[in-house]
């Protein structure tokens, strides 16, 4: 009885996950193998295989839109990892008032990605956005930037809200692993005649990169099932030139109502996310290695 008393108690738990995830999660992926739209739900039973994906692979808007993903992707990964080592490090050093800043650093984090969209929205509107003010009032511009409407200006917005939003993930735990650091190695670096860089470069960051790596696997996951942020912003605008994958995949299915395109191209991105996230792990294993050779 004691044996079984787990598996009892997780039993609800286990039905409300196959109710809620696991069953509509199948029932999707049926679906994209059918022609399934939503204005026809008998369509559903109307099997057609691997069509939808070998049309998927044939769609230019696809590969724009997974082009733009992974652009998307790398810019903004790498560029909360650099600003959230910057604030790590400048944190750490301080030694007065560090939880406070500590918690300061969080604040981005609690705001829903939808409230930052509207946000970055106003702040970036051409006409009464205060990016545009404070362009003519610093730097004396005689027109307004049309950030959202032009579209290489409008991927830069959205990349600057989703960093905005998503750096002190980095920042937070850079400084965990810069404050679990022991500092043997460093002393043994100085005694050595390693100035401060070298010790930073060949020490703390291969420490670091264990962490760096789950920053990067979490991270990744977010960015790469972007909608929000992108949905208020630019709505994939203009002329869809900042409309991702799953942005795509919300107008396939809702707007033009073919669910069956749409759900291929949601299980076609979880594959690429799948893909890069093993890849990530691989990356984390040998940092590990590097750290901790026996």
């Amino acid at each position: 009885m004691r044996r079984s008393t787990p598996y009892v108690l997780l039993l609800p738990a286990i039905a409300i996950v196959t109710a809620v995830v696991l069953l509509p999660l199948l029932l999707s992926l049926y679906s994209s193998f059918t022609a399934y739209r939503l204005t026809r739900p008998e369509s559903i039973e109307n099997f057609i295989g691997w069509a939808n994906y070998v049309r998927l692979l044939q769609d230019t808007d696809f590969w724009a839109a997974l082009g733009r993903t992974v652009l998307f992707v790398t810019v903004v990964l790498n560029l909360e990892m650099l600003l959230g080592l910057g604030l790590a490090i400048l944190v750490n050093r301080v030694t007065w008032g560090q939880r406070t800043l500590r918690t300061i650093l969080m604040f981005p984090m609690m705001f829903s990605p939808i409230l930052v969209g509207f946000q970055f929205k106003f702040m970036f509107n051409d006409n009464i956005g205060i990016v545009n003010y404070l362009l003519r009032r610093l730097f004396h511009f005689d027109h307004a930037v049309a950030w959202l409407v032009d579209g290489r200006l409008a991927f830069v917005s959205l990349a600057m809200a989703e960093i905005w939003n998503s750096t002190p993930i980095f920042a937070i735990l850079l400084l965990a692993g810069l404050m679990s650091m022991p500092q043997d190695p460093l002393e043994a670096a100085r005694v050595d005649g390693c100035n401060a860089w070298q010790a930073f470069r060949h020490v703390t960051l291969p420490y670091l990169m264990p962490f760096a790596w789950i920053a990067m696997t979490i991270r990744s996951l977010d960015v790469g099932r972007a909608f929000d942020i992108v949905k208020i912003m630019t709505d994939g605008g203009p002329g869809g030139r900042t409309e991702l994958l799953w942005t795509l995949m919300a107008r396939v299915g809702y707007e033009d109502g073919r669910m069956g395109p749409a759900n291929a191209i949601g299980y076609t991105s979880i594959l690429l996310s799948i893909g890069f996230t093993i890849y990530l792990f691989q990356k984390l294993t040998a940092a590990r290695r590097h750290m901790d050779p026996a």
